[in-house]
């Protein structure tokens, strides 16, 4: 069974007191369709930065997709299942493309939640145990431990038997591009010109 989270919203009246707005389980809920019980519960989205707290609206209110707008951020908690119940037949494509991220897919990859999002994600363990599958290497999360995805080829796995839930946030990066080496011929020719 999905954790449900209660969300609560703060806002202004229209004197300008604060106030709660919203005070309820987060309806904006996606379980993904290739893995059961591997859900996403969005809470809250922004769109510019800075961002804006005027207005009473969902900001949550929308399609479910994996990255943030440009210069925006997506407050999300993440429902990790076991390894042991992901169906045999789960298509890792199926779900990316359900969350609009068919292209973050590492499709040279073995593992089927292998990819790469353009963002930083600050991410704290609230339950459970998990693992963080990079190209090289692996570390084990428990709650309490905070990763700091950057940018980077990633994947999760959870190896127990009780499922794991993190709290997301993910912001807009720009994507990692590496600096460009120059040809050994033109830093001789640039240290020449120096002396």
């Amino acid at each position: 069974m999905i954790w449900r989270v209660r969300r609560v919203l703060t806002g202004h009246d229209p004197d300008g007191k604060s106030t709660i707005i919203a005070d309820g389980l987060a309806p904006n809920l996606k379980e993904m369709p290739s893995f059961p019980g591997l859900a996403l519960t969005d809470l809250w989205e922004t769109t510019t930065a800075p961002a804006r707290n005027d207005g009473h609206a969902d900001a949550a209110a929308r399609p479910i997709h994996l990255e943030p707008p440009q210069n925006g951020t997506i407050f999300r908690i993440v429902e990790f299942p076991p390894d042991s119940t992901r169906p045999q037949s789960s298509d890792g494509r199926e779900g990316f493309k359900a969350i609009g991220a068919a292209h973050a897919q590492d499709k040279h990859s073995s593992d089927p939640m292998m990819h790469k999002t353009g963002t930083i994600d600050y991410i704290v363990v609230l339950k459970g145990e998990i693992y963080a599958v990079l190209d090289k290497g692996e570390t084990l999360l428990r709650p309490g431990d905070v990763f700091i995805q950057r940018g980077t080829n990633h994947s999760w796995s959870v190896r127990g038997n009780e499922p794991c839930i993190i709290a997301v946030v993910l912001v807009n990066a720009a994507p990692v591009g590496g600096a460009k080496k120059k040809p050994a011929a033109k830093k001789a020719k640039k240290a020449r010109k120096k002396k």
